[in-house]
């Protein structure tokens, strides 16, 4: 595909120089005219053709690499404004909670988030007992014991979340193929994170007409190539929330991608508390400063010198 669309590139741009070449010869054709006879009504209108042309043939050609581009990139995700977003604004952590239940529901069956503990969620989402109590549901190989032999344990807060598969090759020959990515940091790794991850999650249409999705793919204009091995997930009323919450669309979309985003930059809060007292502390030098400044040199700038060239 890439080299599909710089071959378009490249045709449009030799096209666009010969239009211009076209041009400029039409307009020299036409200054020697003037010169030798004046300004006819015919090379006027061959003029306004040729310039006519040009401009058509370079719209149709920018047209068509804009379409190869969204064919290949996917459809430009609309920008939301999520919450956390702010200089100085922090995580919803009840959306954090109901992220994690909508990933712990929906998505966990099929994608890993290798890099996120239980006790990362503690102080978060979760009080210390509930995320001993979340970790104690699943069970962890360990060992091996004193025998030589590996065991199964119940989790604790220092396990990280368990993987659907047990490597690379189970998990696409069960996806028809294709590899669920890790999600710990996709909201970091995706262009435009948190707003496509949103868009892709909600953006399942029908194809439109003389676009076909073979078998076993779902039409998602958001996604490159448009064609997605992973079928709608988020629907009406799919979950109950703990909290009472409607579980729409958009709701569950939300959530999970705030929960995404936390697992992506867990320290986010802290550096913006941090970056706000060193501004603070700068701030304050800054105005020390200037009135160390002024202080030290009034007296030189305010002194008044008289030259004697009597004496």
């Amino acid at each position: 595909m890439v080299e599909e669309f710089n071959n378009q590139y490249y045709q449009h741009h030799r096209s666009s120089i010969i239009n211009t070449s076209n041009i400029k010869d039409a307009a020299a054709f036409t200054s020697k005219q003037n010169q030798n006879g004046g300004d006819s009504v015919g090379m006027k209108s061959l003029k306004a053709l040729v310039l006519l042309g040009a401009g058509v043939s370079g719209l149709f050609g920018f047209a068509g690499i804009a379409a190869a581009d969204e064919a290949e990139h996917g459809l430009d995700c609309p920008s939301y404004p999520w919450p956390h977003r702010g200089i100085l604004s922090s995580y919803d952590h009840a959306s954090i909670r109901r992220g994690h239940q909508v990933f712990q529901q929906v998505c966990a069956s099929c994608h890993s988030m290798s890099l996120v503990t239980y006790r990362d969620l503690v102080g978060v989402a979760y009080t210390e007992e509930e995320a001993k109590a979340l970790a104690a549901e699943i069970e962890v190989e360990d060992g091996p014991n004193e025998e030589g032999e590996m065991f199964a344990r119940p989790g604790k807060l220092s396990d990280r979340f368990p993987k659907p598969y047990a490597n690379e090759q189970a998990a696409r020959f069960a996806n028809g193929g294709a590899y669920p990515p890790d999600l710990s940091l996709i909201t970091k790794a995706r262009h435009n994170g948190q707003n496509y991850v949103f868009s892709l999650l909600t953006g399942y249409r029908d194809p439109p007409a003389g676009v076909s999705i073979r078998e076993g793919l779902y039409y998602n204009p958001y996604f490159p190539g448009g064609a997605i091995a992973m079928p709608k997930m988020l629907n009406d009323g799919a979950l109950e929330y703990e909290d009472g919450t409607p579980a729409t669309e958009a709701q569950m979309g939300k959530d999970v991608v705030t929960f995404l985003s936390w697992a992506a930059e867990p320290e986010m809060e802290e550096r913006k508390l941090m970056g706000f007292k060193w501004i603070f502390i700068f701030s304050l030098a800054l105005l020390q400063a200037g009135f160390y400044r002024r202080w030290k040199w009034a007296p030189v700038k305010s002194r008044k010198m008289i030259l004697d060239v009597v004496n």
